[in-house]
């Protein structure tokens, strides 16, 4: 995963060397060496994520970090402080300023690379939802929703998954303090039978447990629906990131270390449950507003109004980045015959089910829309050629190789897909990079059905 990263720090020895080590990770590495300058290219840049030093003459760390949070414009931008200072308070008082993360000098790779891509993971889905806010803004169907790094945690419901009682006391005394008694186990099963039937703003999974995979257990929530969208802090030993690595590639959201301090716990949980009611108040108001006015009645996906008010976004978005953007248009084969043969009421199962199997298969910021009859354009993002072909051919066998079962029929039916393949360019419009996934969907039709077709050319 590719990002814009800004390095900030007034020692030009330690910017080269971070920003040389980003380089090999084949991050974009943007540099400054002190506050005013960053805030500066932040303005102008909007960078992905930002490691910001914080002892710099003049405006210290902590006041630029409070900055970026202040305005509106750059307050979504991930920051990662990058200090010598190793005192909790420090780590808790850059917590505080609004940072995402505390490293400290000298930076380990493996907990520096696995942050920067949980969070520009973290970051590129809140800017899909910010986006879709502000387009639906513009069709005059949503209110704006604002988010403020004050804003209340009270009554949020916590889950405890940890089996020391000494860090589970302390754990529950700071939960209790500021939302009431959490729910504790130290039983990964138990863990998600909870959290299948009750709503949690947060689950706190040690690494630590004696008699279960902390790791495992993590990615057992992340593939719940029901608790993919909880925010997971994880427990750690102190030196044990490898596994905090691993924890944050399978989705967790941040990490304590151990001996667990009172007040960077709070800190770290208040973050992350803002962070979840402000995504969770999002949602809501946009599947609210939106449902009727830009999403198809059938299938649940968005309609072809919405991707003319969201696809020019998107592609000023990606020159603005200079990152590619894929379209996929795919139709289904010979479904005038599912219709005559069948009845139409077969035909719109058929209908939402293709729709449903290619929602599934797509990563959770990219867009799916009816655009028309048996015609449907997905929008992907950051995803050039060769993975947008993989994500083409995944869609077109998941959809194509598992027959589609539906009410009134003894038999299931079994349906195809073609697929075009379109990369947006410099000069690309939302209408002519359409046309162009269009047109390989059509010869995708005419050279057999069944099958992907990039600009013209067999995939």
């Amino acid at each position: 995963m590719s990002a814009r990263v800004l390095v900030v720090d007034d020692v030009m020895p330690n910017v080269k060397l971070l920003a040389a080590k980003l380089t090999r990770e084949y991050f974009d590495v943007l540099t400054a060496y002190d506050g005013m300058e960053a805030l500066e290219i932040i303005r102008k840049e909007s960078p992905d994520i930002i490691l910001l030093d914080v002892m710099m003459p003049g405006m210290d760390g902590f006041e630029v970090c409070q900055r970026i949070r202040s305005n509106p414009d750059t307050m979504h931008i991930p920051v990662v402080m990058v200090t010598a200072l190793s005192d909790v308070s420090d780590r808790v008082r850059g917590l505080e300023a609004g940072a995402d993360d505390f490293l400290t000098k000298p930076v380990n790779d493996t907990a520096l690379f696995a942050r920067v891509r949980s969070l520009v993971r973290l970051k590129m889905m809140m800017d899909e939802w910010r986006l879709r806010e502000s387009t639906s803004g513009q069709l005059g169907v949503l209110p704006d929703v604002s988010f403020s790094e004050a804003d209340s945690t009270a009554g949020a419901r916590v889950l405890m998954v940890e089996d020391s009682p000494i860090d589970r006391e302390k754990m529950t005394e700071v939960v209790t303090r500021e939302h009431g008694f959490p729910d504790a186990t130290a039983v990964g099963a138990e863990a998600l039978e909870l959290a299948c039937t009750k709503e949690f703003d947060l689950v706190v999974v040690s690494l630590t447990l004696l008699n279960e995979d902390g790791l495992r257990l993590c990615s057992q929530f992340r593939s719940h629906e029901r608790t993919r969208q909880v925010p997971i802090v994880l427990v750690v030993d102190e030196g044990d990131m490898n596994r905090v690595a691993k924890g944050l590639e399978l989705g967790a959201n941040d990490y304590i270390i151990k001996p667990i301090d009172r007040n960077e716990l709070r800190a770290r949980i208040r973050t992350q449950i803002r962070r979840k009611r402000y995504q969770d108040r999002l949602r809501a108001n946009y599947e609210q507003s939106l449902n009727l006015a830009l999403t198809d009645p059938l299938t649940g996906t968005f309609n072809r109004r919405y991707v003319s008010a969201h696809l020019p976004r998107h592609l000023s978005k990606a020159r603005e980045n200079g990152k590619p953007l894929a379209c996929l248009m795919f139709d289904i084969d010979h479904f005038k015959r599912v219709n005559d043969t069948f009845g139409h009421d077969v035909g719109d199962q058929v209908l939402y089910e293709v729709s449903r199997r290619a929602s599934r298969n797509l990563r959770s910021f990219d867009l799916v829309a009816r655009f028309g009859g048996e015609e449907f354009l997905v929008i992907m993002p950051d995803c050039d050629t060769d993975q947008a072909v993989v994500v083409a051919e995944r869609l077109r066998q998941r959809i194509g190789e598992e027959p589609i079962t539906v009410s009134n029929l003894d038999h299931p039916i079994t349906v195809t897909v073609s697929v075009g393949v379109a990369i947006s360019s410099a000069a690309d419009g939302a209408e002519g990079l359409i046309r162009r996934s269009d047109e390989a969907m059509y010869q995708a039709k005419r050279t057999g059905r069944n099958r992907v077709c990039v600009d013209g050319r067999d995939a």
